[in-house]
């Protein structure tokens, strides 16, 4: 057990500790982030990056009362750990243990349960506006916010207007030169010239102790070296741009060096106005592997073997290929075969397994940073030129562009394809990554096609069909291993679902992957004397009502079944279309996500407690045949 870390109850605990101790303590807690990435994946490469920071911050503030919220909130393992959760953390990212990101169900140190990047300096000024007018105004409040997320238009939303307000609100800028990939754009460039040089923070020491020893001077002098300090600031570009923005400025500081970060923060916790630290940490840090391969490490399969002073560690062997290897070889396919077709993410490359397409099509390949807005709307424009944008962000993600998803691209009815990676549960990563709304929110769009392939096959089909279109379209596919059904292939028509197998006792309905978890149960029950009709929809809009509608009517039940939620879904469009055509539909049973936020745990422990595996597909058809007996008579499976 951790000499130190075992010992802390809560932050108020390091008050008792000495700079070596703390010293000392940063090192127990990347030993444990080690140790526990021997059990499970995990976030880790972030975390290591703000030991330093998280123990300064919890040293030198109280967030009892004080105001901190984790920007993205994936380095919040740290956190964890000195506010009373080291004997839960062997539990960290499993069913019913510790989440992942933060969470206020477990600590009253986690204000809010983040997972997108870009809202922590909007969410801390709301919350210093909402203390102050309730007479709170002692309260500090902290956002810290990485170099990656910074570049979101929302930061500079929130900027401005704290700026304008003039709150006193400390805004920590952990410059690792990374998002969850190396970082992009003009921001990205001006930060990089921070790290050139020192010397205007030195500068600024040196006039203010030249200052002190000329007071006879009085306001002139002062008046005369703040000119000099400013235009040497400006000549260097070090802080201009937060400054010009209203911020007072102070960095680049060492992030690793604890001692010096608690002078920093102490010194800026009596300080008044819009604050911003600007800090160079290093993702990885403490770990050589880490921080020389980030991008792997951000979230690396489980370590089989950790060398001494965590040198020489060897990770589990990748298992087998995902939806999201199928989906970025067929765009690399549609790429080599058509100069028109380029492909657009959010700082996700390697999520997205785009780093082959990348390096072949360089010119072709757009990286905007985290900036879904822009990413769709950038997209429109290109497809109004006659290219053929490929929109390749997480389902979780992609709403944070809905306006321009209606307004650029939807209402212009311009070509733009949207795949949508990790939609519906994306296992241990929790609420704030389950891609579960996307159905909904891209169906209510007109000229939107909304398609999912119900395996492997219909993959490179689908998008092919998606880039042959004159309207936009939308293919989501899961966080899951591949899967490919045998039977004669059907190709992929505008609004035409695939039957895969035939029978009269009822028939299930599947939008997505869940299409061979319905045939294995179907074929379970083939054992008890029911023979069902297995349809794969692959279409959500439009909808196939050729084929489902008459299966409603002569059917004596079906199951519609979907990887996100009922309110809105696939589901929903079977019922608006049975409607719109006076079918009675007491015997249509929606599956999918209930109207509540489903937590983390594997997708396997998820499937079966919301009853989307074989076990609960079997206990619904079950049912429904039992609900449509006459009654007196039992059912033959019970």
């Amino acid at each position: 057990m951790s000499k130190l870390l075992s010992r802390i109850e809560s932050p108020a605990d390091l008050q008792l500790l000495s700079e070596p101790e703390l010293l000392e303590l940063a090192q127990e807690i990347r030993d444990e982030l080690v140790r526990v990435l021997s059990l499970r994946p995990a976030h880790f490469a972030s975390n290591l990056g703000v030991v330093e920071l998280t123990l300064a911050l919890h040293t030198v503030f109280d967030f009892r009362s004080d105001r901190l919220i984790w920007d993205t909130g994936h380095q919040i393992y740290p956190q964890k750990l000195i506010t009373g959760r080291y004997r839960d953390f062997d539990t960290i990212r499993t069913k019913g243990g510790l989440m992942g990101y933060p969470n206020p169900t477990e600590s009253e140190y986690d204000l809010f349960m983040t997972g997108h990047a870009g809202s922590s300096v909007s969410t801390v000024s709301g919350l210093k506006a909402g203390d102050d007018l309730q007479g709170n105004t002692g309260k500090h409040s902290v956002a810290v916010i990485g170099d990656g997320a910074f570049v979101s238009g929302i930061v500079f939303e929130a900027l401005n207007n704290i700026a304008g307000m003039n709150q006193d609100v400390l805004v920590i800028l952990n410059d690792n030169k990374m998002s969850i990939c190396p970082r992009t754009g003009g921001v990205a460039q001006y930060l990089d010239q921070c790290r050139m040089t020192s010397l205007y923070q030195g500068s600024k020491k040196s006039i203010n102790y030249l200052l002190s020893k000329i007071p006879l001077l009085g306001d002139l002098a002062h008046s005369a070296l703040e000119q000099v300090r400013d235009g040497l600031k400006a000549s260097l570009k070090e802080g201009m741009l937060f400054e010009e923005m209203g911020f007072r400025y102070f960095g680049p500081v060492d992030g690793h060096d604890l001692p010096n970060l608690l002078r920093i923060l102490r010194d800026l916790k009596g300080q008044k106005g819009p604050l911003l630290l600007h800090l160079f940490t290093e993702k990885g840090h403490g770990v050589p592997q880490a921080s020389a391969d980030p991008v792997m490490f951000h979230t690396p399969p489980v370590f089989t073997k950790v060398g001494p002073e965590r040198t020489n560690i060897e990770t589990k062997k990748g298992g087998s290929k995902a939806y999201t290897d199928a989906v970025s070889a067929a765009i690399a396919e549609a790429m080599r075969a058509d100069p028109k077709v380029t492909v657009l993410t959010a700082a996700m490359c390697q999520g997205n397994k785009l780093e082959a397409v990348r390096t072949e099509f360089p010119d072709r390949f757009f990286d905007v940073g985290i900036c879904e807005s822009h990413a769709v709307a950038f997209a429109a424009g290109m497809a109004k030129t006659g290219m053929k944008p490929i929109v390749d962000i997480y389902s979780t993600f992609l709403q944070r562009s809905f306006d321009q998803i209606f307004q650029e691209v939807s209402l212009q009815n311009l070509p733009v394809v949207f795949t949508l990676d990790r939609a519906g549960l994306t296992g241990p990563d929790g609420p704030t990554h389950h891609g579960v709304f996307d159905i909904p929110y891209m169906r209510i769009f007109p000229h939107m096609i909304v398609m999912a392939p119900g395996d492997e096959a219909d993959v490179k089909p689908m998008l092919d069909f998606a880039l042959a279109q004159t309207s936009p379209t939308s293919i989501r596919y899961p966080k899951a291993v591949l899967e490919e059904i045998k039977r004669e292939f059907e190709p992929i028509r505008l609004g035409q679902s695939e039957v895969i197998e035939e029978g009269d006792d009822g028939a299930i309905i599947v939008f997505g992957t869940q299409v061979t978890v319905a045939l294995q149960a179907a074929h379970l029950l083939r054992d008890e004397g029911i023979n069902l009709t297995i349809v794969n929809a692959r279409f959500c809009k439009p909808l196939d009502r050729k084929t489902i509608l008459p299966l409603v009517e002569k059917m004596p039940f079906v199951l519609t079944v979907e990887e996100g939620t009922l309110e809105g879904g696939f589901g929903s469009a079977v019922l608006e279309a049975c409607n719109a055509e006076g079918l009675d539909t007491r015997h249509v049973t929606r599956l999918g996500l209930p109207d509540q936020y489903v937590q983390h745990a594997e997708r396997a422990e998820l499937f079966a407690e919301i009853g989307l595996d074989m076990e609960g597909l079997c206990r619904a058809v079950r049912k429904a045949l039992a609900k449509g007996e006459p009654e007196g008579e039992f059912s033959a499976v019970g």
